[in-house]
């Protein structure tokens, strides 16, 4: 018997937490799936794809027990994406979910956690398993439907395989790559 073990994330490194009542952890958080998206208020497909869809995640998913978190990366313009202008910003959208402020290394222009996740860019987002574990990690902005079905299987315990061959409503050999192919046996 082979035993896997999974490599938990090292936690996130926040300088100021907005919507929260207290600091979060992901290690306090185990035990429920984990959503984080890492934005910047200045970038454009933050504020006009990335935002909108957490959103739009929050409404869906609301009911289970997900946990969306918000971490602030600033890697460029530090001095116009202070705190002060983040937290109007949270207004202004109307930002619910806890948002943290990326730790600030004061050797590189690239903030602590973005460091640690390997972040590229923004928007980027990571979804944890219940486990503590990294589900999955993505830079930029997908699809809905691919987020959705990857959060879903994240609440159920279970890996999402987005893009499969496979069918998941039980079709057999004879449909593949969105074809189905007429039997040989004619019922007419």
């Amino acid at each position: 018997m082979s035993t896997t073990l999974k490599t938990l994330p090292p936690e996130l490194a926040v300088s100021e937490w907005f919507n929260t009542p207290a600091p979060l952890s992901l290690a306090a958080l185990r035990g429920r799936p984990v959503f984080l998206h890492s934005f910047q208020l200045l970038c454009p497909g933050c504020v006009a794809e990335s935002i909108p869809q957490v959103q739009r995640i929050e409404r869906i998913f609301g009911h289970t027990d997900l946990q969306i978190i918000g971490i602030h990366t600033v890697f460029e313009h530090h001095a116009a994406m202070s705190p002060v202008t983040l937290g109007a910003f949270l207004h202004e959208y109307r930002i619910k979910h806890p948002v943290g402020v990326d730790l600030a290394d004061e050797q590189s222009d690239t903030p602590i956690t973005m460091q640690r996740f390997g972040l590229r860019g923004t928007p980027s987002s990571i979804l944890f398993d219940r486990d503590g574990s990294v589900a999955y990690q993505a830079f930029g902005v997908e699809a809905d439907l691919a987020v959705g079905a990857r959060i879903a299987m994240a609440l159920s315990n279970r890996t999402a395989v987005i893009g499969s061959q496979k069918s998941l409503f039980g079709a057999d050999e004879r449909c593949v790559d969105g074809q189905c192919k007429v039997s040989s046996q004619s019922t007419a």
